[in-house]
């Protein structure tokens, strides 16, 4: 597993070794003692969530308050996104900064998106599955969003064809500056 640091420290790409040949492929997807190295800590995963996207649909930017805050390991097992963690970790060095990364069926990235971070993907492709594990239970109450674009964050997001798809409710999250700080 090679594990590639990111402009964010706490967020950490994992790319498995793919064996592969004439029936198909193999890798690896999870090690926790390979995980639990990476990130320098314990993490014990509790859920795990499986979406299904068309072209252009942008889901996030999404993010749980304490005590309910979420650890995700994400990745695309069909097509591909465009997936992006912000800090919004409170007295962070790189508090509002974003990472983004390309998950694809065919690179078998995952990304680590620690909690204190709010996350979201664009689809690139024609359609992706997205896939996830979680470190806490999805918790209603406790759910929050920052607006995808935001020009206090700046993401460059990727340019497609097809208009960025919403769900009613991303489409009026706040603004970093107007967030509950975790």
């Amino acid at each position: 597993m090679n594990i590639i640091r990111t402009e964010i420290p706490d967020v950490l790409i994992f790319e498995p070794k793919v064996f592969g040949d004439s029936r198909g492929f193999f890798f690896e997807s999870f090690n926790k003692k390979i995980f639990d190295e990476a990130v320098n800590r314990n993490v014990e995963f509790v859920q795990d969530n499986h979406s299904l996207s068309a072209k252009g649909v942008l889901r996030g930017l999404h993010y749980q308050i304490e005590p309910f805050a979420q650890g995700k390991l994400v990745r695309c097992i069909e097509g591909e996104v465009f997936d992006v963690a912000v800090d919004i970790r409170d007295g962070s060095p790189t508090y509002g900064k974003w990472v983004g990364v390309v998950l694809s069926a065919d690179n078998h990235r995952q990304l680590w998106i620690p909690e204190g971070f709010a996350h979201g993907f664009l689809t690139l492709s024609e359609q992706a599955q997205f896939v996830y594990k979680t470190t806490n239970y999805y918790h209603p109450q406790s759910d929050r969003g920052i607006f995808w674009n935001d020009p206090d964050i700046n993401i460059q997001w990727p340019s497609i064809d097809v208009p960025v798809n919403l769900s009613e409710k991303d489409k009026v999250q706040p603004s970093l500056k107007n967030i509950v700080k975790v």
